[in-house]
């Protein structure tokens, strides 16, 4: 453990862990839109902008990817870390003025949101999705595609592999827009386009699990698929 200064008060910090997460244990308000608890940080949406103190020298940076040094000092909530959030919601806003997510946090940090109520849901290439596909299920089935040279993209985006998406929903459960959708009818669930067929519990009947996700489970486990095919709620 080492010790830091969040807003003036100490505090004691594990080793490897990040402003945020200290900042959040102290129940400290401070709004993400690309962060999960359980996946790596990727600092793209810029709303968890703290000041920290650096070689006598206090400069903003963003609290989810920076990690604690022993006698660190942090600001959450100076004029200069609401200036800076404040703009970075204002640029979000410029971009996707219509989707509701953006909207709600870009209103709370203190942009003017026209009254109408947004209806889109836009991919604001926050990366949670690509991170969850290869974090947490590890297929990969996502994969967020940068400008630059040798890239073949005019503008960022997420590119989706049919070929490796075992229809698992995760990319549509960490979505903060609602972009990434997942739909159900009867034997069938459709994500990204693909149609995946579902499996019916051998005790109850219901539908509850794409046979793509069975059979990578069976694979990935050494467990027989025939195994896996009674829900959660009849084991």
């Amino acid at each position: 453990m080492i010790t830091i200064v969040i807003d003036g008060r100490k505090v004691k910090a594990k080793e490897g862990s990040t402003i945020l997460e200290n900042a959040r244990e102290l129940k400290l308000d401070i709004p993400t839109l690309c962060y999960h608890e359980d996946l790596s940080p990727f600092g793209a949406c810029r709303l968890c902008t703290v000041e920290v103190k650096t070689n006598g020298k206090w400069q903003l940076t963003s609290s989810c990817n920076s990690v604690v040094e022993k006698g660190m000092e942090v600001k959450t909530n100076s004029d200069r870390v609401k200036e800076s959030r404040k703009a970075a919601a204002e640029l979000l806003y410029y971009m996707y003025p219509e989707t509701e997510a953006v909207r709600e946090i870009a209103e709370k940090l203190g942009v003017d949101v026209f009254e109408e109520k947004g209806e889109e849901h836009d991919c604001i290439l926050c990366g949670l999705c690509v991170r969850a596909c290869r974090e947490i299920v590890g297929v990969s089935a996502l994969t967020f595609r940068d400008r630059g040279l040798n890239r073949d993209v005019d503008e960022p985006k997420i590119e989706f592999d049919p070929n490796a998406c075992i229809g698992c929903g995760t990319c549509a459960y960490v979505c903060p827009t609602g972009y990434v959708t997942m739909e159900s009818e009867d034997d069938k669930r459709i994500i990204w386009n693909k149609v995946f067929k579902m499996v019916p519990c051998d005790e109850c009947g219901r539908y509850f699990a794409p046979e793509d996700q069975l059979r990578y489970i069976s694979k990935t486990t050494g467990v027989p698929f025939s195994k896996l095919t009674t829900c959660t709620s009849c084991r």
